[in-house]
């Protein structure tokens, strides 16, 4: 029977013994492109990073810049370069740069006698184990909470399944079965904990690589725009688990008896490892339990949420039908292809005003970043088509009035250019100021509204509840049988 046992030799002695290894001329070369390549997807090279770093103006976002880095050197604005392989266009450029260095820096040291790079090995393993520490502790903290992928609000779960974006129907679904995101925020946590410990970092590997791939691939297949960041994550795993592959190979593959030695530096003075130890400790407490701590207050009393948490009208969130619609006056009777009257409405729980109509409005492709202020939260509206409109509104309950806004204001999706140009017609698409309704409530399930449109029209809108029951928010215990 074979067996994996581990070397108890000194510190000094085991440092000795790996140095001893002279490498092969292929193997300093696969270093060098590593060590380049790995370090430009990790360490920021972009100016404009430094300055969004360093313009945050609360701790938390501090961190949570650091922790959310993503390599981009250049986007490619189509469709593939969004959601297909040529999103990875900056992994390629670094690729190039790191081949291009490596050869150069081989010509540099050709004739050195340096034939191990034991030391520099080790310090960029290092570097890759508390970057992908860092950040996915930090994407785990988004779903233990949760807030990345929050619970269907009414308008999404009456929204037919042919008029979400792909994306969305696999976010929907994800938030749907919140302890399922909940223990995957666990999970991400745990395998990011173990990064932090030289002596778990292959638990740590496999775990990040077989979580961060499944999200990976889930975001190819469904449009979801975070898969070059998801594997991300993956190759830096693999990358760590390559040291592993020799002693595996020999165990499982060739059933030899192994003897794992794996190489460390030794300090030189008490002083050295304390400084270490101290900067280890600090940096695995900022990032944990710091963290943790700050994003739950962001999220629960800060409010920096994806979906709206003012209310809306005192009970009256549901589903309604329109009974009655006059425009100027005249009754216009209900026809699936008008593309003015309105065919429901639905009344969020927070202060959010949708109705349906048969006219395409712009649809946000975006991901819904968490806002501070309910106007800018559009996760709800966010992969939804189907002629809906989200209005937000604020509520006068003396007067009887609502004071609403568009929500579908025109958006270009996350992270694509020139945001500058887009929230000038998001400003300009304002200026008349927001619409003004009144309302009424005859009874407990109509709400009764009129006022003019954002064409100056006048509407007389009847609109009675409907009680619907939706299938994937069935709770199937409470089921007659």
């Amino acid at each position: 029977m074979t067996a994996l046992t581990f070397a108890t030799v000194d510190q000094p002695v085991l440092a000795r013994q790996n140095n001893k290894k002279e490498w092969s001329s292929a193997e300093r070369f696969l270093f060098r492109v590593s060590f380049i390549f790995f370090t430009l997807l990790i360490i920021p090279v972009e100016p404009s990073w430094y300055s969004k770093l360093f313009s945050v103006k609360t701790f938390f976002a501090f961190l949570n810049t650091l922790t959310g880095y993503r390599v981009g050197f250049y986007s490619l604005h189509s469709d593939s370069g969004r959601w297909g392989l040529y999103a990875f266009v900056s992994w390629g450029i670094a690729l190039l740069v790191a081949l291009a260095g490596a050869a150069i820096w081989t010509f540099l040291v050709r004739k050195s006698k340096r034939k191990a790079y034991n030391d520099l090995y080790y310090w960029l393993r290092v570097l890759v184990r508390y970057r992908i520490a860092i950040g996915i502790i930090a994407f785990g903290f988004l779903k233990l909470y949760p807030m990345q992928m929050p619970d269907p609000s009414i308008s999404n779960l009456d929204t037919n399944f042919g008029d979400y974006n792909t994306y969305k129907i696999y976010w929907q679904i994800v938030g749907v079965s919140i302890w399922y995101e909940i223990v995957l925020g666990l999970v991400e946590i745990i395998a990011g904990l173990l990064m932090l410990f030289r002596g778990t970092t292959a638990l740590g590997a496999v775990l990040v690589a077989g979580v961060l791939y499944n999200i990976a691939h889930a975001n190819i297949a469904y449009d979801g725009g975070v898969h070059v960041y998801s594997a991300y994550f993956v190759l830096l795993s693999l990358f760590l688990l390559v040291h592993y592959i020799p002693n595996l190979w020999k165990l499982l593959i060739k059933k030899q008896d192994v003897e794992a030695s794996y190489y460390y530096p030794v300090f030189n003075s008490k002083g050295a490892k304390t400084r270490f130890y101290t900067a280890k400790y600090a940096i695995i407490f900022v990032f944990t339990i710091l963290f943790g701590i700050l994003r739950y207050d962001v999220h629960y009393h800060v409010g920096q949420l994806k979906e709206p948490k003012t209310p809306g009208l005192p009970k009256a969130a549901g589903y309604y039908n329109v009974t009655e619609f006059r425009l100027n006056g005249k009754v216009i009777p209900y026809s699936p292809f008008d593309t003015v009257r309105w065919q429901s409405v639905v009344f969020e729980k927070w202060s959010t005003l949708v109705y349906k109509v048969h006219k395409p409005f712009s649809i946000s492709l975006a991901n819904g970043t968490p806002n501070p202020k309910d106007i800018d939260r559009s996760y709800e509206l966010a992969g939804i088509a189907g002629g809906r409109k989200f209005l937000y509104y604020t509520a006068d309950l003396k007067k009887r009035k609502l004071f609403l806004e568009d929500k579908n204001r025109p958006s270009l999706p996350e992270g694509d250019a020139p945001a500058k140009k887009n929230n000038t017609k998001s400003k300009q698409g304002n200026k008349e100021g927001p619409l003004v309704w009144s309302f009424s409530r005859p009874a407990a399930n109509r709400i009764i509204i009129n006022g003019l449109n954002e064409n100056k029209d006048s509407i007389y809108v009847v609109l009675d509840r409907v009680i619907k029951k939706y299938p994937v928010k069935y709770d199937r215990s409470q089921a007659s049988l």
